[in-house]
């Protein structure tokens, strides 16, 4: 087992999906199973990794990239790549340092992370070691003033976006972990919702529902949605869309920029793979609104056919999991790395010397 306080990486780290392999090795099998695993059978999990199988890269010829980057603008914030940190809940399942280790990693390798509500460290202390590129991740609370407490903190910490999640209210177990017999330890605690109401019991009426009266009682509407854009002078993602009929009104309504995602399968389990919906999203929201998509990463070939397929940039979760778990800030850095020069790699046999020349003509669909 790798040593927290002197990481290493393992000479069979080859690319960036063998991180996945190599945790199996270092997580607790309770731990693993909760990462590796989404809701119910997994279907959705399935889904995601499949619909990367569907499309085959076109290589090209006699084209001249040999002055090619991977530079991209989102919003105001210029990034030398298009890979962003996940929002992921309680990284010290992984590693002891948490997200801490995580946040330097973005911050050496100059990738925006962003730091989930249910972090296991200081949202303040994260912030302090992610650098310039930081966003933060934003759980409605059933008290408005909790939501605003959150927001406050978050514009003081420096985050330079909001995103905010609104596919998750409500979450069944997944069975994988349940058969494992996972407990979330007693060190991951959600450390930024202590002083929050968020532990209060629902009384329900004898012919309640415990989903609709109980689970879903606080969970957020388009009225909350308007009061949280009006409460922050940040820009407000929203994160967990789909359907192309909620990503039109979601620009409308003046949201910064859209998610493509099912909340890594952890969701609705059986709904449709992020990114076999995004090409419909791309096309009702425009060509030029801002749109991020997480789901089944795992190489710098998957991120291209997401950029080809109308993305602008990705969302890696369990990638950086997997790699915090091996090798801490060390491990998550390299990751980043080896998804970058994949992408790299894979853009220049396309031919495509920027991001922009990435586009649905470089993609043939297998099946």
């Amino acid at each position: 087992m790798n040593n927290p306080a002197n990481p290493v990486i393992p000479p069979d780290i080859r690319c960036a999906q063998d991180y996945e392999f190599a945790a199996q090795r270092i997580m607790a099998e309770p731990s693993y199973a909760y990462v590796a695993g989404g809701s119910g059978r997994d279907l959705t999990v399935a889904a995601n990794l499949a619909a990367f199988a569907q499309w085959s890269v076109y290589p090209r010829v006699l084209r001249d990239v040999s002055d090619g980057h991977t530079r991209l603008k989102l919003g105001q914030q210029t990034f030398l790549h298009p890979i962003l940190l996940a929002p992921v809940a309680f990284q010290k399942l992984a590693h002891p340092a948490g997200e801490i280790d995580t946040a330097r990693a973005a911050c050496a390798m100059d990738a925006c992370m962003v730091c989930s509500t249910l972090s296991s460290c200081l949202l303040e202390d994260v912030a302090h070691a992610a650098g310039p590129h930081k966003w933060f991740q934003l759980y409605f609370q059933a008290n408005r003033d909790d939501t605003r407490n959150l927001l406050a903190r978050a514009e003081a910490a420096g985050f330079g976006a909001i995103v905010v999640t609104l596919d998750a209210s409500i979450q069944v177990p997944s069975a994988r972990a349940l058969q494992a017999g996972f407990r979330m330890p007693p060190d991951c605690v959600a450390v930024n919702l202590q002083a929050t109401n968020a532990g209060e019991t629902i009384e329900l009426a004898p012919d309640d529902s415990r989903i609709f009266q109980g689970a879903m009682r606080a969970a957020p509407t388009w009225s909350d949605l308007t009061w949280l854009m009006a409460e922050t002078s940040l820009p407000v993602w929203v994160k967990g869309v789909l359907h192309p009929d909620d990503a039109l009104a979601l620009k409308a309504a003046g949201v910064a920029g859209i998610v493509v995602s099912n909340h890594g399968g952890r969701s609705l389990d059986g709904a449709p793979a992020s990114l076999t919906v995004l090409p419909a999203i791309r096309a009702v929201v425009g060509d030029e609104y801002p749109l991020l998509l997480d789901g089944g990463i795992r190489s710098g070939a998957d991120i291209f056919k997401v950029l080809a397929l109308g993305a602008n940039a990705v969302l890696v979760g369990r990638l950086q999991m997997y790699a915090l778990s091996v090798a801490g800030a060390l491990g998550v850095a390299h990751m980043i790395k080896l998804l970058r020069e994949e992408l790299e790699i894979c853009m220049a046999q396309a031919g495509c010397a920027t991001l922009a020349e990435i586009n649905s003509n470089a993609l043939l669909r297998s099946l």
